[in-house]
């Protein structure tokens, strides 16, 4: 497991481009919402510790994490450096779980390669909701840390002249 050995929210902020002019979208499931709700305090208290100022940091909800890629490709039209997505599934005794996260990954995946706006992939696929609140803010620290410190060093590398 990758996490075992890593906090997630383990960064040097000091080897980070300055995020002041940055402006963020953040997308967030409300299914699973205490997961989510984790993750989108992480991503948010890290762009705000590294300067954001929290006029450029928009967020919208979407019902379940399906609906991120269409949340992102609408928020990528929106004037903003880079998009965070945020979403928890977890495994249950059906298939759903496979169809959901592969279609998130793919769908995510096809807004990075399409559109100039990055996604940066805050989508927990976890066994049970134990891992889920683990990576949200718990013992192996919180994804939404991690993907805001991606969003920030994309955002530099889409406005690499």
């Amino acid at each position: 497991m990758a996490t075992v050995n890593k906090n997630l929210s383990d960064y040097d902020k000091t080897t980070l481009p300055d995020a002041t002019n940055f402006r963020f979208g953040i997308v967030v499931s409300e299914w699973n919402d205490t997961i989510t709700e984790g993750l989108y305090k992480g991503a948010y208290d890290t762009l705000i510790e590294n300067g954001v100022d929290p006029v450029n940091l928009k967020r919208w909800n979407v019902p379940g994490s399906f609906e991120l890629i269409y949340g992102c490709k609408k928020m990528q039209e929106q004037m903003v450096d880079a998009v965070i997505a945020i979403g928890s599934v977890i495994q249950g005794e059906t298939k759903h779980f496979d169809f959901v996260c592969e279609g998130v990954t793919q769908g995510l995946k096809d807004l990075n390669v399409i559109h100039d706006v990055p996604v940066i992939f805050c989508l927990l696929t976890d066994n049970n909701i134990q891992q889920s609140r683990d990576r949200s803010g718990g013992v192996h620290g919180n994804k939404g840390t991690e993907a805001a410190v991606a969003a920030i060093k994309m955002a530099e590398l889409r406005n690499i002249s």
